[in-house]
């Protein structure tokens, strides 16, 4: 496999690939679907909250897809969606029917599922809810009200479908609490970071949540019926506020465009990544928000979904299953049910918009890595962002993403704690990842050969410099490292596990980052290494068709590679690391490589007093002063 850009198509080609793609989904979860329609349970073990709320997931996330469709449609309904998903609200609102939803006050997840009711109903409001019986909008008035007043949101991107609720109850006479709306933007606020940036709460949470939620849903809330009322009532300005949210979206598509592989990969990194090509859906609010360039836009969206396609999603029976590319389970978190992969259709929420809308007519335009080379920082999550455009790869060098706060001791998440994370890779995550980090890790082993975690680390630096006239990216973290027995009871949401913690040594980490290149340089502070026997630093885990290795630049250790058949969702995979034992005084460094072809040459590092300068393969160089 190559990382070639695909030929691009045109915006009305696009359109038409991607319905065609969209009613192939909606058709086939149709024969799974409860006599009422209320409930769509897709076959598989159930979620970890159980049946019903896998039904109801069903029914929500595919009710997204079935009203982008009404939408850009402008009603027409070659599928009677319309009929069928009012039948399954008729039924699902009912507290008396069998087969009747799981409410918002009964179990959590009903209050996520209960916005992407709220979103559709006013979406497509002259083509479903304006023709619902009586009886049926005041049950569904009474079910969605249920969330009024209710403090049991999570302090993160939960605060939105609170928001989207209560607008549209404001829109039809429903109840509404303006303290709600007010006390949930300001948290959308206080979540928001330079560089367009949201984390996804108060912890260093940076993710696909930045776009397929805390962006999107403030893009779709300003075009909500009630949205100016809600508002003004929660002492809020729209358009101000809108002004504002378009702003920082334009600024972070600037980095999300930048992290879409050539090939359309996205970035295999943070939790939920069974939603797949949702991570399409901050370019489609880009082009519903009227920010950045609607062709390339259109395309980074459908070069993701194609991606996706053409790695056989969905299988032969047209489901989307718990997986990436295949049936993949362990990608799951606990609130992970069957029907949770359906929200991966915010990833087609350009199908809302009419083919004469600007990102349908518009000029394809390639995206970053097509155009060239890139590297840049985000200084939010802490990331060195290099694309190449030989092989497609967009790779990112991690000193400030942990899903946790500083100084915070639990065990390493390998979704958010690791060094580096890619297009083209996925980070281990078996059991044993979870216990004792290996892959795009800096740690210290006992002398029974358990590793270290760096969570609650400290960000010490992350910037572009140039030298020599080239830029490289320089980033830099300082972690006391402890070793954790973590509590395997405690519920899997992707952040790393609880436990009990032994501090074990403090380690500075440098990365100097150029195209394929890091050159990683590790010191152990004198007299805090503890009971550790060795330092051992492990790079990329990659496939057959990558060349992942590590070379030793400064300091001899013992090399040697792990090898794992089904660690990651993309199959069998090999990591290499390099073993100082006894720990080592001083620094040590090494080049740690990721690209699907070898490269020629490695890079050199030369450690004067205080500064590290780097010899690329390309004869170019880079100086850096180190912490």
């Amino acid at each position: 496999m190559t990382g070639h850009a695909p030929e691009m198509q045109t915006g009305a080609e696009a359109r038409a690939w991607l319905a065609a793609y969209a009613d192939r989904l909606l058709a086939a979860v149709q024969p799974y679907a409860s006599p009422s329609g209320s409930l769509i349970t897709l076959p598989g073990k159930p979620g970890g909250y159980g049946t019903a709320v896998d039904g109801l997931e069903g029914f929500a996330r595919t009710f997204l897809l079935a009203g982008f469709r009404l939408a850009g449609e402008d009603g027409a309904d070659l599928h009677h969606l319309a009929e069928r998903y009012a039948a399954g609200l008729a039924a699902g609102t009912d507290p008396s029917h069998p087969e009747r939803w799981t409410r918002p006050e009964e179990h959590g997840q009903a209050k996520v599922e209960a916005a992407s009711l709220a979103l559709i109903l006013d979406m497509t409001r002259p083509w479903i809810w304006d023709r619902l019986a009586p009886d049926v909008q005041e049950r569904t008035v009474e079910y969605l009200g249920s969330v009024v007043g209710d403090s049991g949101y999570p302090d993160n991107n939960w605060v939105w479908f609170r928001i989207v609720v209560e607008t549209f109850l404001r829109s039809v006479g429903g109840p509404f609490s303006a303290a709600d709306v007010a006390r949930d933007l300001a948290a959308h606020d206080r979540f928001r970071r330079p560089g367009g940036w949201f984390a996804d709460g108060p912890e260093r949470s940076f993710d696909h949540y930045a776009g397929w939620a805390l962006h999107l849903y403030p893009a779709l809330w300003a075009r909500m019926s009630g949205a100016a009322s809600v508002a003004e009532a929660a002492g809020d300005d729209l358009a101000v506020r809108s002004a504002t949210d378009r702003e920082h979206l334009e600024r972070y598509l600037a980095d999300a465009l930048a992290l879409v592989g050539s090939d359309g990969a996205p970035l295999l990194q943070g939790r939920s990544l069974t939603y797949r090509f949702a991570a399409a859906a901050p370019f489609w609010a880009g082009a519903f928000a009227g920010v950045g360039r609607p062709g390339q836009l259109r395309e980074a969206a459908t070069r993701i979904v194609r991606h996706f396609a053409d790695h056989g999603v969905p299988g032969p029976d047209g489901l989307l299953t718990l997986g990436w590319h295949h049936p993949w389970r362990p990608i799951a978190q606990r609130y992970s049910g069957t029907g949770s992969p359906y929200w991966a259709s915010k990833g087609l929420l350009g199908l809302a918009l009419p083919p004469s809308h600007e990102v349908w007519t518009a000029a394809p335009e390639p995206l970053p890595v097509d155009d060239g080379d890139v590297l840049t920082v985000a200084a939010a999550p802490g990331w060195a962002i290099s694309a190449t455009r030989g092989d497609g790869i967009v790779r990112v060098i991690n000193h400030g993403t942990d899903h946790t706060l500083p100084g915070s001791d639990p065990g390493d998440s390998p979704l958010y704690a690791r060094l580096g994370y890619s297009t083209a890779t996925s980070p281990l995550l078996d059991a044993d990842a979870w216990r004792s980090p290996l892959d795009q890790s800096v740690v210290l082993l006992d002398a029974d050969g358990r590793a270290t975690h760096r969570a609650g680390f400290e960000t010490a630096l992350v910037e572009l410099v140039e030298t020599d006239g080239i830029a490289a990216a320089v980033l830099a973290s300082v972690a006391d490292t402890h070793w954790i027995e973590p509590d395997t009871s405690a519920p899997d949401h992707g952040s790393g596990r609880p436990g009990e913690s032994t501090p074990a040594g403090r380690i500075t980490t440098v990365s100097l980052v150029r195209g394929p290149w890091e050159v990683r340089l590790a010191r152990v502070s004198t007299g805090s290494a503890g009971e550790a026997v060795a330092l051992r630093i492990g790079g990329w885990a990659a496939g057959s068709d990558l060349d992942s290795r590590i070379v030793q630049l400064v300091g001899v250790g013992e090399p040697g590679a792990a090898h794992h058949d089904d660690a990651t969702p993309l199959g069998a995979t090999t990591t290499p690391w390099i073993r100082y034992a006894p720990v080592p005084v001083g620094w040590v460094g090494v080049g740690v490589h990721l690209a699907r072809t070898p490269d020629i040459g490695h890079p050199r590092l030369e450690l004067t007093a205080g500064q590290a300068t780097v010899t690329w393969p390309d004869g170019r160089r880079t100086t850096a002063t180190l912490p």
